[in-house]
């Protein structure tokens, strides 16, 4: 389970939805195709094509896309044989180095190099697929960070796809694109903006020097043990913590971190106990093996000093943290931490980093990481149209959400009347279906 699988179990998206259709947000869903399919745009080689959350993993046993590998494979096909995609961009989380129940040691004795390999192996058609689009030279294949595979770098994603383009902040983990020629047009996973998933090169510095790796890594470390052991009873109670009421800001945001991991760990029960040592690491940094209550915070006495063993301090650099980031706009940590329980939290970063930021003229932006493939029309600071995109996911199963999902972009052309088209399709059945679609003028 994705981190962004783990949303649904807290909350259901039905709400949020109701409410951005009752604000005329939602694009019209136009359901159906023209006959000449997605990826035909008039003979010109203009398109770009959007997937993300492939969450291609090491081991099929519990690698979150099996079923689902199959229909990407014949997506990829598809997309090779247009004549009008110019460009095939992966948004983020392409492999998996997250999704590991704890008690597998990720790496098994290894390294990440190796981990990357066995990932290629075990997934060698859908990597296969992708080095002919790369070889033949027609598209580029363009590959941006996600917070799944954030730690993986540019060599080792370059050793199993010679020649994939990478775009890469100067901060390892991210990434924002804009097609070439494009700079209304911003592409990027979405995990910059979440408090459990953005890199965080500061509360284990001294603990695991050089680690990047937020709280989300070791979530989810836990939700697959979750789903690899079904686990209906939790095997141990969360401790109970409550407010410290003279500790000021710092002690309230320290409150609702724990809040936060609470809502979170009722809902991915494991029949450990929390203080069994069963989070193997050896990566990232860590060498360590860390038990549950090692990220939960806790105090001495009812209403005593908040503490944590694991992040701490987490609540009070996350202002730094989105600095280092590149964030655009600061994210209040409050906010931040309620958003991690929103699965509408991401998707309103679209707006407040680049419609609402007047220093961007971006009107186009594309995320993927929530797994939730929608469209969203808006208009911007400057009262223009904009339009919001997310590329959904493949992986087997999202409960409440489809998967097999794409987003083609294709750009206006010299013409007066010529408007940006932004699609967002559905792929079940290997039928590409239209779940929304608009257009603007760049």
């Amino acid at each position: 389970m994705s981190w962004s699988r783990i949303l649904p179990l807290l909350h259901a998206p039905a709400a949020a939805l109701v409410l951005l259709a009752a604000i005329g947000l939602l694009a019209s869903c136009d359901s159906g195709e023209t006959p000449a399919g997605p990826f035909n745009s008039g003979g010109v080689r203009t398109q770009v094509v959007v997937i993300s959350d492939l969450h291609l993993g090491a081991d099929l046993a519990y690698s979150e896309t099996n079923e689902n590998r199959q229909p990407l494979i014949d997506l990829l096909a598809q997309v090779r044989e247009s004549p009008t995609v110019s460009e095939l961009v992966i948004a983020g989380d392409m492999l998996d180095e997250w999704f590991v129940p704890a008690t597998t040691e990720t790496f098994a004795g290894g390294d990440q190099a190796d981990f990357v390999g066995r990932i290629a192996t075990a997934n060698r058609d859908v990597i296969a697929a992708l080095a002919r689009i790369i070889r033949e030279g027609d598209i580029r294949v363009t590959y941006v960070p996600g917070n799944h595979d954030l730690d993986i770098t540019a060599e080792n994603i370059a050793s199993i796809l010679p020649g994939i383009h990478q775009a890469r902040d100067a901060v390892q983990g991210l990434g924002a694109y804009s097609p070439e020629g494009q700079p209304g047009i911003a592409i990027e996973h979405g995990h910059r903006y979440n408090f459990f998933c953005a890199p965080d090169p500061l509360s284990n510095c001294s603990i695991a020097p050089g680690s990047i790796l937020p709280p989300g890594y070791f979530l989810t470390r836990i939700a697959a043990l979750h789903v690899t052991q079904q686990c209906a009873t939790p095997g141990d109670s969360i401790r109970t913590v409550t407010p410290n009421t003279g500790g000021g800001a710092s002690q309230a945001l320290a409150y609702a971190y724990w809040r936060a991991w609470k809502a979170l760990l009722l809902n991915l029960p494991v029949e450990n106990g929390f203080d069994d040592p069963i989070i193997a690491t050896s990566l990232g940094g860590f060498t360590q093996t860390y038990a549950i209550n090692d990220l939960m915070p806790y105090q001495a006495t009812p209403g005593a000093f908040i503490d944590v063993n694991l992040f701490k301090g987490v609540v009070d650099t996350w202002g730094q943290r989105q600095a280092i980031n590149h964030v655009a706009v600061p994210i209040p940590v409050m906010q931040a931490l309620a958003d991690i329980l929103s699965p509408a939290g991401t998707d309103i970063q679209a707006t407040t980093q680049y419609f609402a930021n007047p220093a961007s003229d971006v009107r186009i932006v594309v995320f993927g990481h929530t797994h939730d493939a929608k469209l969203i029309t808006t208009v911007n600071h400057a009262g223009l149209k904009s339009i919001y995109a997310n590329s959904g996911a493949w992986i087997d199963h999202s409960p409440g959400r489809t998967t097999l999902n794409f987003v083609v972009i294709t750009p206006q052309g010299p013409e007066a009347w010529s408007r940006t088209e932004v699609k967002v399709y559905d792929f079940t059945g290997e039928v590409a279906t239209e779940l929304g679609a608009d257009s603007l003028r760049l």
